[in-house]
C-alpha cells in the first residue's frame, strides 16, 4: 500500500512538472538524488 502511494505522488509530481513546464528540471533533480543515494549506500555499506 505504501508503495502505491509513492508511485502515485511521483506520477501526481511528474504531471504538475509537465503543466508548470519544469520537466528538465524534475528529471536533473531525481537523477541527483539517484546519485546520491547510491554513494550513500556505498560508503555505509
Amino acid at each position: 500500500m505504501r508503495g502505491f502511494l509513492y508511485r502515485l505522488a511521483r506520477i501526481l509530481g511528474d504531471v504538475n512538472a509537465v503543466k508548470k513546464g519544469r520537466v528538465g528540471r524534475r528529471v536533473a533533480r531525481r537523477a541527483a538524488g539517484r546519485t546520491t543515494g547510491r554513494l550513500l549506500r556505498k560508503l555505509f555499506k
